[in-house]
């Protein structure tokens, strides 16, 4: 048995095309954006979701509201899923930023993870309250299915922990698009697989069928089939 989460980034918002720091600000999501969260809520309508949780950010609880639709859950917010905090970056665009900050710029592109504007907050900071956040919902759900909608570099974050990736490398390695759609999967709160990363194939079409839980392929710790005695 396993614990499933699918782990969703909130549809597009009005400041997306404008490229925009928008970590703590509330901003709603776009039409775009709500049409991207519908078509996945269609892909994920026949999974048995046992509980939606959501940062509480606007455009976080609207995207989890319009995919809880299906399944007639409540959603239930959870502080620690927040976007990071861009600090006196927030709302400016990013080459107003460069132009106004160029030494914090520079000290961000070379480690997001433990650097922050001021004001603001660092990978790490994000990792310590979101991952124990996580980590609360798989324990609370043991071998059932959870609909998680978090944003961009949380997201990122989050999967750097749980799958040892070098943090500092998060902007670089990893990308989240709008409503992208992962799928992590949980043999117990210490071993995850990544089964699904960043699809949106919903976007244009019904979406690519759902992965199935891994059980082969992997080491022994993913078998269903008894262990060896040591």
């Amino acid at each position: 048995m396993s614990t499933r989460v699918f782990l969703v980034r909130h549809g597009s918002t009005i400041l997306t095309a404008e490229d925009r720091f928008a970590g703590a600000t509330d901003v709603p999501l776009s039409d775009e954006g709500r049409e991207q969260v519908r078509r996945l809520a269609g892909r994920l309508g026949d999974e048995k979701v046992a509980a939606i949780y959501a940062s509480p950010l606007g455009r976080t609880m609207e995207t989890a509201s319009i995919l809880a639709e299906p399944h007639g859950l409540p959603v239930q917010p959870i502080d620690g899923l927040r976007e990071i905090n861009h600090g006196h970056w927030e709302q400016m665009t990013r080459a107003d930023v460069e132009r106004q900050f160029p030494i914090e710029v520079e000290e961000w592109d070379r480690d997001p993870y433990t650097f922050a504007p001021s004001g603001g907050e660092s990978g790490l900071c994000v990792t310590a309250r979101a991952l124990p956040a996580l980590m609360d919902i798989v324990r609370t759900h043991l071998n059932k299915c959870v609909l998680v909608v978090s944003h961009k570099a949380t997201i990122r974050l989050l999967l750097s922990s749980l799958l040892g990736f070098d943090p500092r490398r998060y902007r670089d390695n990893l990308d989240q698009s709008p409503a992208a759609l992962n799928i992590v999967d949980f043999r117990d709160p210490s071993r995850a697989r990544l089964t699904l990363f960043n699809d949106t194939s919903h976007y244009e079409h019904g979406g690519l069928a759902i992965p199935a839980v891994p059980t082969a392929r992997l080491s022994n710790w993913w078998s269903d089939e008894p262990k060896p005695a040591a």
